[in-house]
């Protein structure tokens, strides 16, 4: 028997505890279904160099892109492909220019703290690495969006972004795609987009199991504490990077309700064990366990079960939910709600005097 890589495919170290086992019993019946979905889409795309959205490509989009289809799936069907080319040399002239002090700061003390359990992050020599590119992409971004400017997450987005498409340029319009377009709110200025999107959760959690948000509710946790993360790096570093990729599949095509339809197929999956957990440490240390369920592994399951488990989900009821915690957070004022005072750390954000 061969030996096993000391790495993942995609450069990441394997944990000292990893249940290869599980994984391997997985693993030899997922390496078929990719093995399929790569003939589909081979068949799909012939030698195209985009694809359009139809219900066609929404479906295969949600059994999963291969591998070696996600770059090119990714450019196009989130319409970064399209901005890039309107605007070829931007990036270019961005990476001319200076960043504000503090942004630079920011960046600079988050680049070692990416993956640094990745091979092409973790050697800040190494020519061939990521480390560079990472940075210059946050630097770009920052510069084009100054009111955004730099919040910590970006880094790890960024990171695996570098990962899939080994170029900076393409990450840079992947990044600015996804931040001011598909996501336009949840990295505004004050968080309140974070906010309105955690709350929506919790109400759609609410309505397809109520006793788990009065459990919640009685014991006085905030939403914030458990779901934070969740939102804020997109579930990197809260479930295996396949399982992630395979989210952000969807993620480029649907937008932002795939996030909530994660979450929700997390938390009901577990609902039993979240229905009777006691107070704070219970509560946080229950959802944490939903991301650490050996079934997320199973990436191809869970994708199943997002779009099976949580029922009906129309893009208006997220939008009238959005615009509803929107406006009270106006009606309230803009001082700290109680959830406020739980965002992570890891929200904090870096732009110009007038990004905040």
């Amino acid at each position: 028997m061969a030996e096993r890589s000391r790495t993942d495919q995609y450069g990441f170290e394997w944990p000292e505890d990893f249940d290869f086992s599980a994984y391997d019993a997985y693993e030899s019946s997922y390496i078929q279904v990719l093995a399929r979905r790569s003939r589909k889409w081979k068949s799909l795309l012939g030698h195209k160099e985009k694809v359009k959205k139809n219900r066609t490509v929404k479906r295969y989009v949600r059994k999963g892109i291969p591998k070696e289809f996600r770059p090119l799936a990714w450019m196009t069907l989130s319409g970064a492909q399209m901005r890039m080319d309107s605007q070829p040399q931007l990036y270019q002239h961005l990476l001319t220019q200076q960043p504000q002090p503090e942004v630079k700061e920011s960046i600079d003390q988050d680049l070692h703290r990416t993956f640094p359990e990745n091979i092409y992050f973790c050697d800040t020599l190494d020519p061939t690495g990521l480390r560079q590119p990472l940075c210059n992409v946050l630097t770009a971004f920052a510069l084009k969006n100054p009111k955004i400017g730099y919040c910590q997450g970006f880094n790890f987005i960024v990171g695996v972004m570098l990962l899939i498409l080994r170029d900076e340029q393409k990450t840079f319009w992947l990044l600015d795609t996804l931040i001011t377009q598909i996501l336009p709110d949840l990295y505004s200025p004050g968080m309140a987009g974070l906010k309105a999107e955690i709350a929506v959760l919790a109400e759609l959690i609410r309505q397809k199991e109520a006793g788990i948000y009065d459990n919640v509710e009685r014991e006085g946790v905030p939403w914030a504490v458990v779901f934070t993360r969740w939102f804020i790096c997109l579930f990197i570093d809260v479930l295996p990077i396949e399982t992630v990729l395979r989210i952000w599949d969807c993620l480029f095509y649907e937008g932002v309700k795939v996030l909530h339809r994660v979450g929700i197929t997390l938390v009901l999956r577990n609902k039993e064990q979240i229905l009777h957990s006691k107070g704070f440490d219970g509560i946080t240390k229950d959802f944490k366990a939903t991301t650490t369920d050996i079934r997320n592994l199973e990436c191809h399951q869970l994708m199943q079960d997002i779009f099976t488990i949580p029922g009906s989900f129309p893009r208006a009821k997220i939008q009238e939910l959005r615009e509803k915690f929107l406006r009270l957070r106006q009606n309230r004022g803009m001082g700290l709600l109680q959830e406020d005072n739980f965002l992570c750390p890891i929200t904090q954000r870096s732009g110009t005097p007038s990004g905040g």
